[in-house]
């Protein structure tokens, strides 16, 4: 393995760009060798016969850089030039396509796909955080110069969400798009639900298997959902990222008894996230929801992902498929290297976003208190004479219509469980009535609220 610390630029000075010439090997360079650089790895040698045909052209794997040269990964880098630097790897001039799955929405990978863009490299990332975050500024790099900028695995891995949308469905308007996109809190819900067993629990066990991070918040919180979502509402929408305007609730209040509600009501929670096109600009949110039993959504277990879209042209349809994995992940990352090795000089590349930058509207955020729906709320209240009536009141002052309203249990400290399950109405409305409970000295602990969703 060739060891470089720095740069190596022609004898002009000048920085040489990717297009090379049809049939010539397309040279990949690597930013992180976690599992999925590893495994891009593996793919790439394994199915490199396949992918010659496939592309017109060989695929070489030419530089990687990772935090340790020493580590063994299970990959043999002979012939492979190690850079100590992501930033020197992505503008060397032996690269015509850089990698990045180093991670993280700041720092390396930031520098180092900014640098690669303004050198003439096309750049595939998987990295989720620094689309959200950066993804119109780098795109307007991309675009500048010509390039592919791809990141078909940064949202619900092996998925081709990003292709459908970017190309697919470009003749279609896009109302909606929602689904699970997350597949520790999806794992998490599944096993709830069908073990029994304690969010803790679950998410210890998850953890164990390797499903969950060690530091787990940035999935169940919601986070990880909230920048796939931003990604594709801004596809789909025609608009600029905004990760920062996503309402957002994780699961981590969602319990043994919410879901054993849920099932009895015809309902499964699930993890979502729902971006849709209103008059007052665009509902973006992601929340525990409840969908019926039966739906195509309900039926999508384990670490699975689904990506649901709704169109004016093509209707309804639904991806699914797995959202992580080292493979899987793999396989979305080779693919985005494929179209450009298939693409040639002189070509001109369609807007990474779906439409140019510069056409991109300002993201107007719809308020939540103007969401509407059916809602699922569980009480804990005082047990006494007159709590049901004056919780009826409180939700008939707000013109909330009730679907069903039923006592769970009493329990020896005083108290009851209420479960109620609303006919459509808004989040503002919902709220309110809750305040009014509260007020009335009926409410003990806080209410559980979750959202009804009909896919």
């Amino acid at each position: 393995m060739q060891h470089i610390t720095g740069r190596n630029p022609d004898r002009s000075g000048k920085t040489m760009t990717s297009n090379t010439i049809p049939n010539q090997p397309l040279r990949i360079a690597i930013a992180g060798l976690g599992t999925v650089g590893v495994a891009l790895i593996h793919l790439v040698r394994n199915q490199a016969e396949m992918l010659e045909e496939r592309c017109g052209r060989p695929l070489e794997i030419v530089g990687v850089t990772a935090r340790s040269p020493d580590k063994d990964r299970g990959v043999d880098l002979n012939g492979v030039a190690w850079f100590d630097s992501a930033d020197d790897l992505a503008v060397s001039d032996d690269v015509d396509v850089y990698v990045e799955l180093i991670g993280g929405d700041e720092g390396d990978a930031r520098t180092s796909v900014t640098k690669a863009l303004k050198a003439g490299k096309h750049v595939v990332t998987a990295n989720k955080a620094l689309l959200a975050k950066h993804g119109v500024e780098l795109a307007e790099l991309a675009e500048e110069g010509g390039l592919l900028l791809n990141f078909e695995a940064a949202v619900a891995g092996g998925i081709p969400i990003i292709k459908v949308m970017r190309e697919s469905l470009t003749a279609n308007e896009v109302t909606r798009i929602s689904g699970i996109l997350n597949g520790t809190c999806n794992y998490i819900l599944t096993r709830m639900e069908r073990e029994g067993m304690s969010f803790e629990d679950c998410l210890a066990d998850a953890q164990r298997l390797g499903y969950a991070e060690a530091d787990p918040t940035f999935d169940i919180e919601g986070n990880d959902t909230a920048h796939k979502l931003a990604i594709l509402a801004a596809m789909a929408f025609g608009t600029r990222i905004e990760a920062d305007a996503i309402y957002l609730e994780g699961i981590t209040k969602i319990t043994v008894e919410d879901i054993a509600a849920a099932a009895d009501l015809g309902y499964r929670i699930k993890l979502l996230g729902v971006a849709t096109r209103t008059e007052s600009g665009v509902e973006a949110r992601v929340h525990p929801a409840m969908v019926p039993l039966g739906s195509a959504i309900a039926e999508i277990s384990g670490v699975t992902n689904a990506v649901a879209v709704e169109g004016d042209s093509v209707g309804s349809l639904m991806l699914s498929g797995p959202g992580a994995g080292g493979e899987a992940t793999a396989s979305a990352v080779a693919g985005d290297i494929a179209d450009i090795a298939k693409s040639r000089p002189g070509h001109q590349h369609g807007p990474v976003l779906g439409q140019p930058v510069a056409t991109l509207a300002p993201h107007t955020r719809a308020p939540m208190a103007r969401h509407e729906g059916g809602y699922f709320l569980r009480l804990q209240v005082a047990d006494q004479p007159g709590t049901m009536a004056a919780i009826a009141t409180r939700m008939a002052s707000e013109d909330i219509s009730l679907n069903s309203i039923v006592q769970r249990n009493a329990d020896d400290d005083g108290t009851a469980t209420i479960v109620l399950v609303t006919h459509a109405t808004t989040e503002e409305a919902i709220r309110n009535a809750l305040d009014g409970i509260r007020k009335d000295g009926r409410l003990m602990g806080d209410a559980q609220m979750i959202r009804i969703e009909t896919p």
